[in-house]
């Protein structure tokens, strides 16, 4: 059979263009007349340009696309002055904190080689994250405020590919990971829009629950985990579609299967232990353990990647504590397919799991458009950062405390209990 029809018996280009018009339809919402800024890698091209097609055709007055080059990153390392490691773009983040203040959405395509810095100075990479973070953080802002509409999309990139599939020869390797992609992000069926319509209301459902239930913490038990997890006053829960304060639908990320809210930052206790390896800004970090005490990491380990993760925990007082915390069934799509993806937007959403650094306004009722006082007196965290790692499994209980202290089942085995 030709490699480019795939087990759907639907050409690659077609599946292509399926997934640009979900991250413009579903992922963004995009409207009339609005401009969009998207991000993307030089390798991205192909879906980048079939997303700027059907965002045009839903009739965007602007598409701007601010691409990266990972060759180019590795050449900073191998060459740059050691100072440049301090410095970042402002003027760029600022120019698209100013187009979303403007009204634009923001979207971004990923596919980083989850390995591309691995063999650099850890003290160098995290000197760059931390110069681009505080650069970013007037359009971070935005987004975490969710102020805007905004997305993530997938484009299978080979070093990706082989990252996940390091025994097949790359071209093999690209493949699956495409079948992967396009399966998890649901437009192999006979009309994708409907089925992330069907897909939300699940979401719905499962948020309504928990909003209803109004647990003041959530208690994790499991191999190397018994972390309790306290929740932000008046938290309220997310996920799948949900509007932005500038009145459009959207769906943040292509996939997802998470319901989340924000966690207090000065309410979490105990000790936790990653079920899946982080890949983060090109470095794996791997077993990581942590212990919390008065909602502060205070110890913290990793098999390979230590070194890195102390340095995220030092970029800021928040780096310490938890900005979100998020429920995702074992027997997710993306977790029975049985891959490690190595990237943050998939494996998060095979898992349960927790997010370092900064929260969400929106998971505070009327958080959004409250100002920064009134949402760290709610529990809500500050930072530079925002790091999703995964605690789930399918062995891991979770019980839900209520107001007067009881204890529920919220999942079994790592699968819904209600």
């Amino acid at each position: 059979m030709d490699a480019q029809i795939k087990a759907a018996g639907l050409p690659h280009e077609t599946r292509l263009d399926r997934l640009a018009e979900v991250a413009v339809r579903v992922g963004l919402g995009l409207k009339a007349g609005q401009e969009l800024v998207m991000t993307a890698s030089v390798e991205t091209l192909p879906l980048a340009r079939r997303i700027t097609e059907h965002a045009y055709k839903a009739g965007a007055s602007l598409v701007t696309t601010v691409f990266s080059d990972e060759e180019s990153t590795l050449l900073r390392f191998r060459h740059g002055s050691d100072e440049s490691f301090d410095k970042a773009p402002s003027w760029l983040f600022e120019g698209m904190a100013n187009a979303f203040r403007n009204g634009a959405a923001r979207l971004a395509v990923v596919g980083e080689d989850p390995s591309l810095l691995a063999g650099q100075d850890p003290d160098k990479v995290s000197r760059a994250n931390r110069a681009r973070s505080k650069a970013y953080m007037p359009a971070l802002e935005l987004i975490a405020g969710f102020q805007i509409n905004w997305t993530l999309v997938s484009f299978a990139t080979p070093a990706w590919a082989k990252a996940v599939f390091p025994e097949l020869p790359e071209q093999e390797a690209v493949d699956r990971l495409w079948d992967a992609i396009f399966s998890a992000s649901r437009i192999d069926g006979p009309d994708p829009v409907a089925s992330w319509a069907a897909h939300n209301r699940e979401l719905a459902a499962r948020r309504e629950h928990l909003d209803a239930r109004n647990y003041r913490a959530l208690r994790f038990r499991g191999p190397g985990t018994d972390l309790t997890v306290g929740l932000a006053d008046d938290h309220i829960w997310q996920g799948g579609a949900s509007k932005a304060a500038n009145g459009i639908t959207c769906n943040p990320n292509i996939p997802t299967e998470e319901v989340f809210t924000t966690p207090h930052k000065d309410r979490v206790e105990g000790v936790v232990r990653s079920t899946k390896p982080l890949s983060y800004q090109g470095t794996l970090i791997e077993d990581i353990s942590v212990r919390f005490e008065g909602g502060r990491i205070v110890e913290a380990s990793a098999r390979t990647g230590e070194e890195v993760l102390r340095k995220v925990l030092e970029t800021d007082e928040g780096a310490r504590r938890l900005g979100e915390v998020a429920l995702v069934p074992h027997s997710s799509p993306i977790s029975r397919s049985g891959i490690l993806f190595y990237n943050t937007l998939f494996d998060e959403n095979a898992a349960c799991h927790i997010a370092l650094g900064q929260s969400y306004a929106k998971c505070i009722r009327d958080g959004v458009g409250m100002d920064e006082a009134a949402l760290a007196a709610k529990g809500a965290n500050k930072s530079l950062i925002h790091i999703d790692w995964m605690i789930g499994s399918g062995e891991i209980d979770i019980d839900g405390i209520a107001p007067d202290g009881r204890e529920e089942a919220v999942m079994r085995q790592g699968e819904w209990a209600f």
